[in-house]
């Protein structure tokens, strides 16, 4: 089985049956995924797998924004001017019950990353931003190295380096 990243096609994937335990989460990708995405409020990126290429295993959104200098480490307020700071921010990360479990939210999360570098010399930003749903998902991102904002213990972020 061959696993893709994509962008998010209302006609290609199917979103009703998507299920995984998370109310709001849920609610994005059937009823608004798609229409922010016409917006330009962010872009949704959906696992599949060459089996069943409608079904969507998990996903995830980017979108652009600025974070407060004051909610970096005090290390790297020092080096950075004394601005906001311009972030992508992944506002939405999801894998469906039935995947949960096999890394395929490490995969995303690394997809998401190697996206934000990719577009660094087009549109610049400091770090990628995640807003933790709970206790559990700031695990995860502690794990992959992010460091949560001093403002908010459920908002974390990850320098994408020099």
């Amino acid at each position: 089985m061959a696993f893709a990243i994509e962008k998010l096609v209302a006609s290609r994937h199917e979103r009703e049956n998507f299920g995984c335990g998370n109310v709001e989460l849920e609610r994005f990708i059937k009823e608004l995924a798609s229409q922010h995405q016409r917006k330009h409020f962010s872009t949704t990126y959906v696992l599949i797998d060459d089996v069943t290429p409608g079904e969507i295993l998990g996903f995830y959104c980017l979108s652009f924004g600025a974070m407060s200098l004051t909610d970096l480490s005090a290390a790297e307020q020092k080096k950075l001017p004394k601005h906001p700071v311009p972030v992508a921010r992944m506002g939405r990360l999801a894998i469906a019950k039935n995947c949960q479990g096999k890394g395929y939210g490490a995969l995303l999360l690394q997809n998401a990353v190697k996206r934000c570098l990719n577009v660094r010399d087009e549109i610049a930003h400091y770090a990628l931003v995640v807003d933790a749903k709970n206790d559990s998902a700031a695990c995860f991102y502690r794990h992959f190295g992010f460091a949560p904002c001093s403002s908010d213990e459920l908002q974390w972020y990850l320098p994408l380096g020099k």
